[in-house]
């Protein structure tokens, strides 16, 4: 990779984000790289695989987020504000991202990241439960339905869904029409 050996040079050889040594490789900055070094950071095997979700969250690991979201590289604090952002639950993670100063473009990147993995993720109904296609759920509030002058009563069984590209979406049949439902008001039956 071109970037690689630029990256070792910029991060001295070490994880840009908790200065570790071992395992190092090259990670390309979601949603979209070019794989040059402005849009590619240099970590440890360590943070990969936590960042990937591939492991699971070490909370002490994370501390080192403290530090490297002050790095100049925009790459390097786009993931650290992402970490931290997972973190939040951690009261030490929250006033990291109340302190953490980044240029506007470099928040909207970081953001971005942010947009594209709740998209990613499972669709859920009002309790938190995941759907599926082909799930049966019930209304849980009466909705108006746009372009269709009727209104799907609280209560109403929709059966056989079908997920849509956002988790926010799915798709089903309700008084012979298909129409496009939000997650949030429907209960999995």
């Amino acid at each position: 990779m071109p970037s690689e050996n630029a990256l070792k040079q910029r991060s001295n050889n070490s994880c840009e984000l908790c200065t570790s040594t071992n395992n190092l490789s090259v990670y390309p900055v979601p949603p979209t790289s070019d794989l040059s070094a402005q849009q590619c950071v240099y970590i440890c095997d360590t943070c990969q695989k936590q960042i990937d979700g591939e492991a699971e969250l070490d909370m002490n690991h994370w501390r080192c987020l403290n530090d490297s979201m002050w790095n100049q590289e925009p790459a390097v604090q786009v993931i650290s504000y992402r970490m931290l952002h997972k973190l939040s639950a951690e009261s030490w993670a929250q006033d990291a991202l109340d302190m953490i100063y980044m240029e506007d473009d470099v928040k909207t990147w970081a953001e971005q990241g942010i947009a594209a993995e709740q998209r990613e993720g499972p669709t859920r109904d009002s309790n938190g439960a995941e759907l599926n296609d082909g799930d049966d759920v019930t209304l849980i509030k009466d909705l108006k339905v746009k372009g269709a002058n009727f209104t799907a009563k609280q209560g109403t069984l929709v059966r056989g869904i079908t997920l849509t590209d956002n988790p926010e979406h799915i798709e089903g049949k309700v008084n012979g029409t298909r129409i496009v439902l939000v997650s949030a008001y429907l209960k999995k039956a």
